[in-house]
């Protein structure tokens, strides 16, 4: 008996764009924060916050990352796309040129704006503008500068997030030079990227349906999975995961590297992980605070806006580190 036919889909070579230079941007390359602003503070700034509730927790926090830097054990942040559309990525590239940092983890749309950031020196749209006529997330140099990377990857079995940070490195981009994923690329610090399919614009794009686009993107993505377990193993005996604006993908990805990572390798045990956040959602309360450091790690829980608690944050590293 034969089965049904397959189910119609939109065809997406048919998808209508336009160029990423006529798109309005609500972050400019002249908001994003420049680490050369800081200056040795002598604990200041922390000296006005009292060491009770968070205050404690923030300094704590502080105390284990330094340790863990000068220790040799891992660093990693897990971040949504909020830090880079909130003006951060230059500190997050002068971690990791200090070697205060030792890999990232991002949820998919960080591979967006970054690849806009470094080509125009702008990203972030405003969704309302564009969705009723059907352009929000149409910019046609995003799109295929993304699928060009799967391409990549593909071909050289890379995850995903090591081709996209070739591909800019490599490219003419005029500012290359504040890409997240291109930094990581150059200094050869494992930076993955988690994708959920159909979440972020490039899905959308026309450049996404020739050949097995999807099939290579998941194949990326997967083999960015891995190399991300491969990672949390460095966190071992005192490393350190921050968790920083992903209310779901991070926190679920996160806890299936260390599960698998302790099924083959018998480790990471005696991590800090740390959710930072605008909110405390459930998943990173779980997943990342809570089961992963049972019974012999610490988890911390910062509720505050990126673009101030994480610089805090930075100085307060920094300062311990000088």
């Amino acid at each position: 008996m034969a089965g049904k036919t397959p189910h119609k889909g939109l065809e997406l070579s048919r998808a209508r764009t336009y160029p990423l230079e006529t798109r309005q941007s609500k972050l400019d390359k002249d908001l994003l924060v420049d680490p050369a602003g800081y200056s040795p503070s002598d604990r200041g700034i922390e000296g006005l916050i009292p060491s009770i509730l968070k205050g404690k927790d923030i300094k704590e926090l502080a105390d284990a990352w330094a340790s863990a830097v000068s220790r040799r054990r891992a660093v990693i942040l897990g971040m949504g796309a909020h830090l880079i559309k909130v003006g951060l990525s230059r500190l997050i590239i002068d971690l990791m040129d200090r070697g205060f940092l030792n890999a990232l983890a991002a949820g998919g749309a960080v591979a967006i704006h970054d690849v806009e950031m470094a080509m125009e020196g702008h990203t972030s749209e405003e969704v309302a503008e564009g969705l009723p006529e059907g352009a929000f997330g149409m910019a046609e140099e995003t799109g295929r500068t993304y699928w060009d990377a799967v391409a990549l990857a593909d071909r050289e079995g890379y995850g995903l997030g090591q081709a996209v940070g070739r591909l800019i490195a490599e490219a003419d981009f005029p500012h290359r030079h504040l890409s997240v994923l291109a930094a990581a690329y150059e200094r050869d610090i494992p930076a993955t990227l988690h994708v959920t399919v159909g979440a972020d614009i490039v899905h959308m794009h026309p450049g996404a349906e020739p050949g097995d686009g999807g099939a290579a993107l998941g194949r990326a993505s997967f083999r960015d999975f891995q190399v991300f377990s491969e990672s949390v193993k460095g966190l071992d005996d005192g490393g350190v995961y921050l968790n920083v604006g992903s209310a779901v993908v991070m926190p679920e990805v996160f806890l299936k590297a260390v599960n698998i990572a302790r099924n083959l390798e018998g480790k990471p045990h005696k991590i800090v992980t740390a959710n930072l956040d605008m909110l405390q959602h459930y998943r990173p309360t779980q997943n990342v605070v809570q089961r992963p450091t049972i019974p012999d790690g610490r988890g911390y829980e910062i509720t505050g806006h990126h673009e101030i608690l994480f610089p805090l944050l930075y100085t307060m590293v920094r300062d311990r580190l000088s």
